[in-house]
């Protein structure tokens, strides 16, 4: 058996489980043997990709579907290289959710459409023509609003959901759009005919703006990114982990290949608006993920941050592919394709850990949490080691691939056009600048909720997760320690799909001493993710050894510094508020229109003092907030003409005759 039509009975198991799981309703007990069949299913398909990824295309047609036209299914290079996200991500929220399911309150509402979930994301990857795409593409995002929706009864889910429709709605027109424009000229809908016709410049420019604002929208992109915040911390933290960590890189896939195989060679402005797109995204992101306390919404935002690196890669490989740079183009496709991988391993250990911190206390509030490290050891090592990754510190996953996008930047003077030249190193600057952010994010946020002393009694009576939760963290924490000291190994593995892609590859990892990576062939600059590895362990450990063996005996104990501050309230420990101050007050001030008011009430009054923070969502105050103005006005408007009497809708219905009559008279 192939592994195309693996993948295939795969999708078709997933849908089985997911009426299985309708049938059982309500029932808690159909919680732990549906996410392990999803478990199963998800592994077995994980290691089919794996195994295609070095083999050639291969395609299949299937009788279902639109009279006539079937379903044609194509796995290659670059599919298996996403399947393999997709599926390892689904086998870990699986996993975790064994565990985690277990205490859902509306099971009913989430096991049906989880299993369908994962189908509808396997579809996207491995169709093959325009109708198998939007059918997935669609049913992707009607089971993830299902999802969002589970706890529909408060507020704020509702909202979120909503957004969340209309923005998808929103990208599946552009998509739509372009795949009509996209098969006026193939006369077909099937991609390997869209690939041979080539479109006009004109014609596929066009296309391309499209993909990107559809692609886009479902990926976080900004200004399309305002869904995201709202909807992945609406619904269950396994749903969310694949929400972040899968379904957007889902839809990075489809801008791939639309981008870079179906739209034919490449004009070099089309890198100019992905370029911009992905650079402003990651500060933007990043800022907002600073400015957060609610955890949930901190990870969402930092996967918008996350997203904009990955197209600023594709947008740097789209311009070394259109200057005829293959080594360049391939350095800098690689560096995204090994984020894409990287973010879904670091994003999901992350979400599953604010899933148990939310389970074990029942709180989001960063600022109401703190001392969790003695009371959750595991799940806040795991923490841990994924806020060091994305971080991008050495020796982790994070750096390897941030590292691979710097080298494709240093690179691109050699592009020829003026344009690429000033904006590839602006891009660049705000790239190192939201690196650096980053990090400032994630020491705030394992701080304040790790760290310290308890400032709730909910913090003080948390517990470790389950196990099964806690296998699922440990899992893919190894896996960001193992891609991070040996990235030749992913390297090479992406490299099938990046040739397919770009025409050019990185040299073969595997060939390098000590796992050394090379971007480009005769490049001077390399990164050895095991010898940083060996030399933090080597000092770590050396120096613990060190001092216990030079210390004495006895052991002392005195009252610990206390800043000169000796007051042992919670309270007074620093906030994330606090901490974020400084950045805030530099850039969120500009911005994100942040606004602080203080309350300081008169001497003798007996009433506290408070500081109230404001902060705005730039994309939501421009485009957003006076569409939806516009909408409801226009809407209102229209709202009239339920109100008409019967003469007044047959003299409506005449004057539309009579219009429709004279246009039709004037046409040629």
């Amino acid at each position: 058996m192939s592994a195309l039509v693996f993948i295939a009975w795969s999708i078709a198991a997933l849908t089985g489980i997911a009426l299985l799981a309708a049938v059982a309703g309500r029932d808690i007990r159909a919680s732990a043997p549906v996410y392990g069949a999803c478990l199963a299913v998800s592994a077995a398909a994980c290691i089919a990709a794996l195994a295609a990824l070095p083999a050639g295309p291969v395609a299949l047609h299937l009788p279902l579907g639109l009279p006539g036209i079937g379903t044609d299914l194509r796995l290659d290079a670059l599919s298996a290289a996403f399947l393999v996200i997709v599926d390892l991500g689904a086998a870990a929220a699986s996993l975790y959710a064994i565990g985690y399911g277990a205490h859902e309150p509306a099971p009913g509402r989430v096991l049906p459409f989880y299993p369908a979930f994962l189908a509808a994301m396997n579809l996207v990857v491995i169709a093959g023509d325009a109708y198998s795409f939007l059918f997935g593409w669609e049913a992707m995002s009607l089971a993830s609003w299902a999802l969002v929706m589970a706890h529909h009864r408060e507020e704020a889910n509702a909202r979120a959901g909503y957004i969340y429709l209309v923005m998808a709605s929103f990208g599946t027109l552009a998509l739509l759009l372009g795949f009509g424009l996209l098969a006026q000229g193939a006369g077909g809908f099937d991609f390997a005919a869209i690939a041979a016709a080539h479109p006009t410049a004109g014609t596929a420019s066009v296309v391309l703006l499209l993909v990107l604002i559809g692609a886009g929208s479902k990926a976080g992109l900004a200004p399309l990114h305002v869904w995201l915040p709202l909807a992945h911390p609406a619904a269950p933290s396994h749903v969310s982990a694949l929400m972040s960590g899968v379904m957007t890189k889902v839809a990075i896939y489809g801008f791939i290949r639309i981008a870079f195989d179906l739209l034919g060679p490449a004009l070099w402005w089309w890198s100019m608006p992905v370029l911009v797109a992905g650079a402003l995204t990651a500060a933007l992101g990043v800022l907002h993920a600073l400015m957060e306390r609610d955890l949930k919404r901190l990870l969402a935002y930092s996967t918008i941050e996350n997203i904009g690196i990955i197209f600023l890669a594709l947008g740097l490989a789209l311009a070394f592919r259109a200057n005829a740079m293959p080594a360049a183009a391939a350095l800098a496709l690689t560096a995204a394709l090994f984020h894409a991988f990287n973010h879904m391993l670091f994003k999901s250990v992350l979400f599953f850990g604010a899933g148990a911190v939310l389970g074990a206390t029942g709180e989001r509030d960063i600022e109401r949490l703190g001392g969790l490290i003695h009371r959750m050891p595991v799940s806040s090592a795991c923490f841990l080691l994924a806020s060091v990754a994305i971080a991008a510190l050495p020796p982790l996953n994070g750096f390897a691939s941030e590292w691979l996008a710097f080298q494709a930047i240093f690179v691109s003077p050699a592009l020829p056009q003026w344009g690429l030249k000033l904006l590839v190193p602006a891009a660049g600057t705000l790239l190192a600048l939201a690196a650096a952010l980053v990090a400032a994010c994630f020491v705030r946020a394992f701080g304040i909720l790790y760290l310290g002393r308890p400032r709730t009694a909910a913090a003080e009576g948390a517990h470790e997760t389950d196990r099964f939760s806690l296998a699922a963290m440990i899992i893919l924490s190894a896996l960001c320690v193992a891609a991070g000291l040996f990235p030749g190994v992913v390297i090479d593995a992406l490299a099938p799909a990046v040739r397919l892609l770009t025409g050019g590859a990185m040299p073969v990892q595997g060939r390098s001493a000590w796992h050394t990576i090379t971007p480009m062939a005769g490049a001077s600059g390399s990164y050895n993710g095991l010898m940083i590895g060996l030399f933090v362990a080597l000092v770590t450990f050396g120096s613990a050894a060190l001092i216990h063996a030079l210390a004495g005996r006895r052991t002392r104990r005195s009252r610990p510094w206390d800043c000169g501050y000796p007051n042992p309230a919670a309270t007074a420990q620093y906030t994330a508020a606090s901490l974020s101050q400084p950045i805030r007050r530099v850039f969120a001030a500009i911005v994100l229109r942040s606004r602080e008011v203080v309350d300081m009430p008169a001497p003798g009054t007996l009433r506290a003092a408070s500081v109230t923070k404001t902060i705005h969502d730039p994309a939501w105050d421009a485009i957003f907030a006076p569409l939806t103005a516009a909408v409801g006005r226009v809407a209102g408007r229209l709202n009239q003409f339920q109100f008409l009497t019967i003469g007044q809708y047959l003299g409506l219905i005449f004057a539309l005759l009579v219009l429709l009559l004279i246009v039709v008279g004037v046409m040629p």
